[in-house]
């Protein structure tokens, strides 16, 4: 029996080892599915310099790391809005490379005027849904979670969701949403004991599990009769058309 290489739980100072299982890739995997460790991209939704999402992203880290997972967490400071920049702008280059890179995401946002908020927009704004022939969202796994300042919502997790249907991923059932967040993390940035921390573990078990259940099939679960059909030269006019 295969399990997960697991991290350091000494990192995890508001969990109960005991309970934290490893994921048992046999039941997951078929045997000539690729074993590597899973690749995630973190992605989160402010620049405040104490942000609930990016300390939310940063234990969502630590939880993949410990699974077995190797973890990128992408820092949205100084991404330029879609269309104010060219494609070649370096952090665009840094955060596409990341996508083409990963084989699953996390996607932590504030909510914002009842939305999520523009700074995590515009980073799903500028991944394309193909890019040079590469599709670098298409059939990865994707987490969302949100955090709020007020009661508990769930309009920025609703609305990621749809993006990344939109995008062509595969978004695990589980989600995360966490209300006053002020309140649930302590002066050192970690999360606090609760069933809502309780609940960012789950959503990070689950996608470490879709992610090693569905990556090695990736290929073959989004292959598609209308494309087989349409030649390369017409997919490639269509997929690739300018932006409005």
């Amino acid at each position: 029996m295969s399990m997960s290489r697991t991290g350091d739980s000494d990192d995890l100072p508001n969990i109960e080892p005991a309970r934290l299982h490893p994921v048992d890739i046999d039941r997951l995997a078929g045997s000539d599915a690729p074993r590597h460790p899973p690749r995630i991209l973190v992605l989160y939704g402010s620049l405040r310099e104490r942000s609930y999402s990016r300390l939310t992203a940063e234990e969502a880290a630590r939880l993949l790391r410990w699974y077995g997972c190797e973890v990128e967490l992408f820092d949205p400071s100084g991404l330029p809005l879609p269309d104010d920049a060219e494609a070649d702008h370096p952090r665009v280059q840094a955060l596409r490379d990341l996508a083409t890179w990963s084989e699953g995401m996390v996607w932590v946002s504030p909510e914002r005027h009842g939305a999520m908020t523009g700074i995590m927009k515009t980073q799903i704004d500028w991944l394309p849904l193909s890019l040079g022939g590469v599709r670098p969202t298409q059939g990865k796994t994707l987490a969302v979670m949100q955090v709020s300042g007020g009661s508990q919502s769930f309009n920025a997790v609703n609305q990621m969701r749809i993006l990344g249907r939109w995008m062509r991923m595969v978004t695990i059932p589980n989600q995360s949403s966490i209300p006053k967040a002020f309140n649930e993390f302590d002066e050192a940035g970690r999360m606090k004991p609760s069933p809502l921390y309780a609940r960012v573990v789950d959503v990070c078990e689950e996608l470490v599990k879709f992610t090693w259940l569905t990556r090695g099939h990736s290929a073959y679960l989004t292959d598609r009769y209308s494309e087989r059909v349409e030649s390369v030269e017409a997919l490639s006019e269509r997929v690739n058309q300018p932006t409005l």
